[in-house]
């Protein structure tokens, strides 16, 4: 189990702020996206902006193959608009 942050549009898109979220332990970055727009299929239409960072690390979407331990933290973190 993961806890899943969502901050900013991301957060507006699944309705919360976080939640655990059952995961398996080695997955790539890309299924772990997938595992989660599974739960909210809304989140699916930032899929090109969005940067993951697991255990405050920023991760690409794609192959990148994470080991992830109970209780590590997976932010989504849409892109941030300002001037």
């Amino acid at each position: 189990q993961v806890l899943v942050l969502y901050f900013a549009r991301s957060a507006e898109l699944a309705g919360l702020r976080c939640e655990t979220l059952s995961v398996p332990r080695e997955i790539t970055s890309l299924q772990l996206w997938e595992e989660i727009v599974k739960v909210h299929p809304r989140l699916a239409i930032i899929r090109d902006q969005v940067v993951f960072a697991v255990r405050q690390e920023y991760v690409l979407l794609g192959d990148q193959l994470l080991v992830l331990q109970p209780g590590d933290e997976v932010a989504i973190i849409p892109p941030i608009s300002g001037g």
